[in-house]
């Protein structure tokens, strides 16, 4: 098994704009780099019923994003595991079982990199606010996109483990299903 650590850091903020303006800045510093194929990043927004959306993501192209086609990453997967309803609501969920068999491989393997403790805390972080902003990315980076993540309220940091050569053959079996 190959498994590489990455950096997840969970901004919470006030507003959707803030965190999509975070997202942003976290997008042009890897572009800046040169290291766009480094990071995830979900935005989340939770509606007046309480129900969370994806507004905005990035995907690693290098990683499962390019096989599940539609795009998502281990941000995007982390939150379907935090929050389950937002791959319904950001419409996330492939008319095919494959594509709801692919998104569910990625959020449980980006669940499983991460003890359930830290799972919880951020689960709890981001429920503090209307908006998130969700960054897994290189852990030689983590300083910078602290950085970037200026508008944020709150920053949770969590360390997550992923066997990336596992999660890319398990999300070519369900995409092929």
């Amino acid at each position: 098994m190959a498994f590489d650590t990455f950096m997840v850091i969970a901004g919470v903020y006030a507003d959707v704009e803030s965190a999509e303006a975070d997202y942003e800045l976290v997008q042009e510093l890897h572009r800046s780099e040169g290291l766009m194929d480094a990071y995830d990043a979900a935005v989340i927004h939770r509606r007046p019923d309480g129900k969370v959306k994806i507004t905005k993501k990035h995907e690693t192209p290098t990683r499962v994003g390019g096989v599940l086609g539609g795009g998502a990453g281990l941000a995007t997967g982390l939150v379907v595991a935090l929050f389950p309803f937002a791959a319904i609501g950001g419409g996330l969920l492939l008319a095919t079982t494959a594509g709801g068999a692919a998104l569910g491989a990625l959020a449980g393997h980006a669940a499983a990199g991460m003890s359930r403790e830290d799972l919880k805390q951020l689960g709890e972080s981001l429920d503090a606010g209307e908006a998130g902003l969700v960054v897994v990315g290189v852990t030689d980076m983590e300083a910078r996109i602290e950085q970037a993540m200026r508008r944020a309220e709150k920053l949770e940091k969590k360390e997550l483990k992923a066997d990336t050569e596992a999660l890319e053959r398990d999300a070519k079996e369900a995409a092929s299903e």
